[in-house]
């Protein structure tokens, strides 16, 4: 009993873990643009797939649309220009937000676009059809083949927030005390301007004789 659990607890996890592959649909009007943003960490695989839907063809001009994917610091993965479909796909050299940007051409009258779009990354973005086709292996042993990438992938996640933990601390302690010496100084400088208003009220007075 306890052996099933630990099993149900780990698919749980595994579920919970897992790199997200997800499709969408969105309206692009014409001459408007529409980002998606999606977080890849480096040396992570990455596919998409994109679809302009249209019962009209071959599609018409005002159909199709101009997309770039492009990485945290602005390099281009991948351009295509007045096209109704595509994909892409690579390896992300950096960690970060990478951004797939979609442009519909100005049109009159306009025109609202509906666009398919299919994003995947890390385990999600590989062909395990491909794997068990060339390495001639039953399901069984491709679906360990995804358990091992998963766990792997939730290994590195792991690290990854780890790391990203270890940074915000490091920044808290260096604004923690960069706020420390700030108020030292501030203080330092009110004692200073304090003393030197009584250094001139005690003078004030006795050149007027007062004290």
């Amino acid at each position: 009993m306890w052996r099933f659990k630990t099993i149900i607890s780990l698919v749980i996890l595994i579920s919970w873990w897992s790199p997200m592959a997800w499709a969408m649909r969105f309206d692009l009007k014409s001459g408007s643009t529409k980002c998606i943003t999606e977080e890849i960490k480096s040396s992570a695989m990455t596919v998409g797939k994109y679809t302009v839907i249209s019962d009209i063809k071959p599609t018409q001009e005002s159909h199709k649309i101009t997309i770039r994917v492009t990485s945290p610091h602005g390099n281009n993965y991948h351009y295509s220009d007045h096209v109704d479909s595509g994909t892409f796909a690579f390896t992300a050299a950096e960690t970060g937000d990478y951004m797939a940007c979609f442009w519909a051409p100005d049109h009159k009258p306009p025109v609202t676009l509906s666009v398919d779009f299919d994003w995947k990354s890390g385990v999600a973005a590989k062909d395990w059809s491909k794997v068990a086709k060339k390495g001639q292996v039953d399901v069984m042993e491709v679906e360990l083949k995804k358990l091992y990438d998963t766990v792997t992938s939730i290994h590195d996640e792991m690290f990854y927030l780890r790391e990203r933990e270890e940074e915000m601390q490091a920044l808290n302690r260096s604004t923690n005390s960069n706020m420390a010496t700030f108020s030292f100084l501030s203080l330092l400088v009110c004692l200073s301007v304090a003393g030197l208003q009584l250094w001139h009220l005690k003078t004030f007075f006795e050149r007027k004789k007062l004290l």
